[in-house]
């Protein structure tokens, strides 16, 4: 018997005409509802997940923790939120569940009731693990619910869903710094209520996804004759993979160390600092957001190409500005770089048809993984070279986006 899975491949820029769309699963047109409540539950999902390292220090404050244990909540949440996205994703393609994601933010749900009123190191652990499931149970087939939303835009869809999860990354910590660090750890059980409210978008998701499923068709009907071989989409995949790598490497020498960065620098006050890098957080949504139409526009690759390698020019001279420039720079270079991720995961999709869940889930959980690394290894450079070195390393590795010519031209039709 055929296992279920959404057929709604097709590498047209194009919408598909209504017929064929209604056969193969696809809406003909955006189901705006549909993206707009995906890209919601990204955002309510996200601003969830980033509480935990804003509530850091209230914790190793509260349970006298060092940075090792404070380390290894960190790597508790990334194993169950980073590692867990492609198994995820492989399972729901070859069995998609419809009500998965409600299930899953359940997971968070629970996980942010027990961290509020958690008494143990062991415990915070458990919570922790709680909420990365929670991401990872979320992230891949949401990406194929965008998709399957898109009406054949499947790079705006795409940018729609990620920009919602970039928003709520951005918004969460200064919801932690208004609500958590004032009243203390047990006012995190008001996060749950955005739990909560995201269960119930997502469960009536779930039920206009449900008749959506349709049976799967061979491969060999899927596969377009002019498809890149299966050697150079291995091939193409890893150049994805190591960009990936390179562009969340150098967001994290943003996102992680930039306030530093400019108290070392410009000698400005914290709460300047995290002035900038708001703008800088905000430029990266307003960039995620026109990455993916401009892809469907001109086609994914020149977008790959440009987001990356673009920001070079920017990122080397971001060391040697001053103040009204280093924040003019860090606001282009978050547009620019921020643009390819809509294009990537949309490019890596189509590539590999069927497999839609396993490789959002793979390109999502491997960002969030590789900005964690990142994270630890440009800090302990910091500590032993300073935070000026760190900007003059990290200002280099948007040259990798040369690998980008090495990207197959995709089909215009790489399904019929």
């Amino acid at each position: 018997m055929n296992k279920p899975v959404i057929v709604d491949q097709e590498s047209a820029a194009r919408p598909l005409p209504a017929s064929d769309a209604t056969s193969r699963g696809v809406s003909a047109a955006p189901v705006y509802v549909v993206l707009g409540g995906i890209s919601v539950s990204h955002f309510l999902n996200d601003t969830m997940q980033s509480l935990i390292p804003s509530i850091y220090p209230i914790l190793k404050e509260n349970y006298a923790l060092d940075f090792t244990q404070i380390g290894l909540i960190t790597l508790t949440f990334q194993i169950t939120a980073s590692l867990l996205q492609p198994v995820v994703g492989a399972v729901t393609d070859r069995t998609p569940q419809p009500y998965s994601l409600a299930i899953g933010m359940g997971s968070t749900f629970v996980g942010l009731l027990l961290l509020s009123v958690a008494h143990a190191y062991a415990v915070i652990l458990i919570a922790a693990g709680l909420i990365g499931l929670g991401s990872a149970i979320f992230h891949p087939e949401s990406s194929r619910i965008a998709r399957l939303a898109s009406g054949g835009r499947y790079g705006f869809a795409q940018s729609v869903f990620q920009v919602g999860g970039n928003s709520g990354s951005a918004i969460g910590p200064m919801l932690a710094a208004l609500i958590v660090v004032p009243f203390g750890q047990p006012s995190i059980a008001w996060f749950s209520l955005i739990a909560a409210t995201a269960m119930v978008i997502l469960w009536r998701i779930g039920r206009w996804y449900k008749p959506r499923i349709v049976p799967r068709v061979s491969k060999a009907m899927a596969r377009h004759p002019n498809a890149p071989s299966p050697r150079r989409t291995a091939l193409a995949i890893a150049i994805l993979i190591v960009l990936v790598f390179s562009k969340f490497i150098y967001m994290s020498s943003l996102t992680s160390y930039y306030t530093f960065f400019l108290i070392h620098k410009f000698g400005v006050s914290t709460q300047a600092s995290q002035l900038f890098l708001f703008l800088f957080l905000a430029a990266t949504a307003v960039g995620t957001f026109f990455g993916g139409p401009i892809g469907d526009r001109i086609g994914r690759r020149y977008v790959i190409w440009f987001s990356i390698l673009g920001t070079l020019p920017f990122t080397l001279m971001l060391p040697f500005a001053n103040l009204f420039w280093t924040a003019a720079l860090s606001v282009i270079i978050g547009f620019v770089i921020s643009s390819a991720m809509p294009a990537i995961i949309v490019y890596a999709q189509e590539l590999m048809p069927h497999r839609f869940g396993m490789i959002s889930g793979l390109f999502f959980g491997f960002s969030f993984g590789a900005g964690g690394i990142g994270a630890a290894l440009l800090g302990i450079v910091a500590d032993h070279r300073g935070i000026d070195f760190v900007y003059n390393v990290c200002a280099v590795l948007p040259a990798i986006g040369l690998l980008a010519f090495f990207l197959p031209k995709m089909p215009r039709l790489a399904l019929r």
